[in-house]
């Protein structure tokens, strides 16, 4: 079910501002800047908006790094004019960057330290909470029950929501259905209030997406060149983060072969990888002697990562010692990234397995060292 076409009224500026991709925001937003003489030039390089694009670098990289809480918002006086100005222009210079480096990971990964940043805003946001909630949910229910406000949701949306969150809570056989509506009980030490901004959290995380690649599409190359040195820093940034979060194992990096590098490249920086993906990354550690624990921090990054989930499920895995997928079944599974070309040992005829990529490059590996 997609977002409501028209979202409830929210003139609200300082809600305007901590929650700048709100839909309701645009024409606020195009308003505001038509007022103040900015547009895109302004917001790359006028000196007046330097303090701008420096939230902006810090937005930017909370959101990569997203290993906190920290939110770069607290630091600014929302009820004041030109802060709520320079916090809404820091969101959108943040946001040109990332469509200028045409990267899907580093673009992943923004939208999902973005979506948590608002998952847990949200979930605080009584004042705003409901209108905020009508924006991405077809409709809301609340009751009030033992000194406390339970809310619903409609099925639909609960259906096609729940599935990208782990943990046993978030299955319907587990939710209480009323009359079409699924209960968001309190659990995991939040309320029910933050609990819906959980499932609110994966709407506002397609919503990014989407607007970032149709924005990727429209973007020109002069515009790209313009934010250059930027796209650089924080592509460097997200590069060391992602490898930082890559631990080492009894087989080297260098002898991984591109699909599971690459898938777990891909966990690490927030993309949201199928399950076949996520099943050869668990069989491919133990296979390799990735010790378990190890093994279920490679799924730290996951949009929908929990603790628990991944280590039983991690656990199961190793514990029926599963082989790894071969290259055909990842193939079909659109998990091998790697094309004719792109690598001169998969391209053999008797590469059909990842562990034979593995075994081949510590061979040889072997041989030049001795």
């Amino acid at each position: 079910m997609p977002m409501p076409v028209t979202p409830p009224d929210l003139v609200d500026p300082s809600a305007l501002a901590r929650y700048p991709f709100l839909p309701q925001a645009r024409a606020h937003i195009r308003k505001l800047f038509d007022e103040n003489g900015i547009d895109i030039d302004a917001i790359i390089e006028q000196g007046w908006l330097e303090e701008a694009r420096s939230l902006g670098r810090l937005r930017l990289v909370e959101s990569i790094m997203h290993k906190s809480d920290a939110d770069p918002m607290t630091s600014v006086d929302l009820a004041n004019e030109a802060s709520r100005l320079f916090a809404i222009a820091a969101y959108q210079y943040a946001f040109l960057v990332v469509c200028a480096s045409f990267d899907e990971r580093l673009m992943a990964r923004w939208a999902e330290g973005e979506s948590s940043l608002a998952d847990k805003n949200i979930g605080r946001d009584k004042e705003r909470f409901e209108l905020v909630a009508g924006t991405y949910l077809s409709s809301i229910e609340s009751t009030f029950r033992d000194g406390q406000t339970i809310y619903s949701v409609p099925i639909a949306d609960f259906l096609e929501l729940c599935p990208r969150i782990s943990g046993s809570y978030w299955r319907l056989v587990n939710r209480p259905v009323k009359n079409g509506w699924v209960i968001l009980d309190p659990a995991s030490g939040e309320s029910s209030r933050e609990r819906v901004a959980r499932l609110i959290k994966e709407r506002i995380r397609e919503d990014l997406i989407q607007r970032c690649r149709e924005s990727m599409e429209k973007m020109s190359e002069p515009m790209a060149d313009r934010l250059g040195e930027e796209v650089t820093r924080i592509t460097e940034l997200f590069g060391s983060q992602v490898r930082s979060e890559m631990p080492v194992s009894a087989a080297t990096r260098d002898d991984w072969p591109p699909c599971f590098s690459t898938s777990v490249e891909e966990l690490a920086s927030g993309v949201n990888v199928n399950h076949v993906g996520r099943v050869f990354v668990a069989a491919m550690a133990s296979s390799i002697g990735i010790p378990v624990d190890v093994a279920c921090s490679m799924f730290e990054g996951a949009p929908d990562y929990d603790p628990q989930t991944t280590a039983y499920q991690v656990g199961h895995v190793y514990e029926r010692e599963y082989t790894p997928h071969a290259c055909a079944a990842l193939k079909a599974a659109a998990r091998c990234p790697v094309s004719q070309g792109d690598d001169r040992l998969c391209d053999q005829e008797w590469l059909t397995h990842p562990l034979k990529y593995l075994r081949a490059k510590q061979r040889s590996r072997a041989r030049f060292e001795t």
